[in-house]
């Protein structure tokens, strides 16, 4: 049986052009040009890949992923940026290649991606073997108190109004707080954010604040 793949770019020309290519290789079953039409699809369609572009106008290929846990996803993009490829990966994508690869080379990604396996082009390989092998793990000294003491109430479970209110701070500031603290360690999603926090301050009353 086909592998069934769901093909999302904000470019229709381009679209056209990777269904075309793929027709008879692979059951291409839906297209989407937005986030919110790939999550849609990718509902409705239940694919086993989804090619996925890393910048569109609405979010991009890092907020699919968030958004529609399921399917195996291989970033597909014009950019070989070493921060757009590890952003990517962290947040599940199984695999990224370049728009330059070769149709025949795409089914086979595709079809590795599908069977389990992690795919690169080359050189962006070794972007992902440097971000994972290198000092992998965030050190929590390059917070300051105040993110320290944000991501502890995380941690506990509590919501960003509830940390607000028992810092004496806005909601905003508790968010500009989580967004300096994901980029100082490196995280991408929220959600890993509250793993990491949840892993390494075992707070004693865990859950009882929880919602």
């Amino acid at each position: 049986m086909a592998v069934k793949v769901v093909i999302v770019d904000d470019h229709a020309l381009f679209r056209s052009g990777v269904r075309t290519e793929l027709t008879n290789r692979v059951d291409v079953v839906a297209e989407a040009g937005s986030v919110e039409e790939a999550v849609t699809q990718i509902a409705s369609k239940r694919p086993d890949v989804v090619l996925l572009d890393v910048h569109m106008p609405d979010g991009g290929g890092v907020e699919v992923i968030r958004r529609a846990e399921g399917p195996r996803y291989l970033a597909l993009s014009v950019s070989d940026d070493p921060k757009d490829v590890i952003a990517v990966i962290r947040a599940g994508a199984r695999g990224y290649v370049t728009k330059s690869i070769s149709p025949d080379e795409l089914v086979d990604a595709i079809e590795r991606v599908h069977e389990g396996d992690a795919v690169f082009s080359p050189r962006l390989a070794g972007f992902v073997l440097d971000a994972f092998r290198g000092p992998a793990e965030p050190d929590v000294d390059q917070l300051t108190p105040r993110e320290k003491e944000v991501i502890q109430h995380i941690a506990r479970g509590y919501l960003y109004k509830e940390i607000g209110q028992r810092l004496g701070i806005s909601v905003k500031t508790v968010e500009a707080h989580v967004s300096s603290v994901l980029r100082k360690l490196q995280l991408s999603t929220r959600h890993e954010l509250t793993t990491w926090a949840w892993e390494r301050f075992e707070p004693p009353d865990r859950g009882k604040g929880a919602r």
